[in-house]
């Protein structure tokens, strides 16, 4: 999923969308009210594309989890954040079998159930483009060949008689 421009602000409900920079801080826009609001640099703002799910083995970005619950899904939304713990835990589970179990808390999985429903509902989960990166891919695979060029021959320089 492409989640570039989607923010989390810690105390606040719901997720934001980024419009602009501003002198001391960014300006921001409630993805479900269409507020728009300032995050001063106070406020403890992440990316979701900087957010990563433990596992065993590597972290798995947010998007790639996305994707798998997506995929689990055939499209739906998510299980229901108000659902009992355990519950939660053996969705999670489904989604992500090699999670981390000391490091991803179920108020985690509230929070990535709860943020993929939002995007659902507003129909902005978009699978990142394979024809693009097949694209970026061949380009760097095969290295475009340069035209020979053609060396200038010297003319030998006549020096003037002085």
């Amino acid at each position: 999923m492409v989640l570039k421009d989607f923010l989390a602000i810690s105390g606040e409900p719901g997720l934001f969308k980024f419009i602009a920079q501003g002198k001391n801080s960014i300006i921001v826009e409630h993805l479900e009210t269409k507020k728009r609001s300032s995050a001063y640099g106070s406020a403890k703002v992440s990316s979701l594309e900087d957010i990563a799910i433990f596992t065993e083995k590597e972290d798995v970005p947010l998007g790639k989890v996305f994707d798998i619950i997506f995929e689990k899904t055939n499209g739906g939304t998510a299980i229901d954040t108000k659902a009992d713990g355990n519950k939660l835990k053996a969705w999670f589970e489904e989604i992500l079998p090699d999670y981390s179990r000391d490091k991803v808390y179920v108020s985690d999985m509230k929070k990535i159930a709860l943020w993929y429903n939002i995007l659902h509902k507003l129909d902005m989960l978009h699978k990142e483009e394979p024809e693009a990166e097949a694209k970026d891919n061949t380009e760097a695979a095969s290295p475009t060949e340069a035209a020979p060029v053609e060396e200038k021959k010297k003319s030998p320089r006549k020096r003037k008689a002085e």
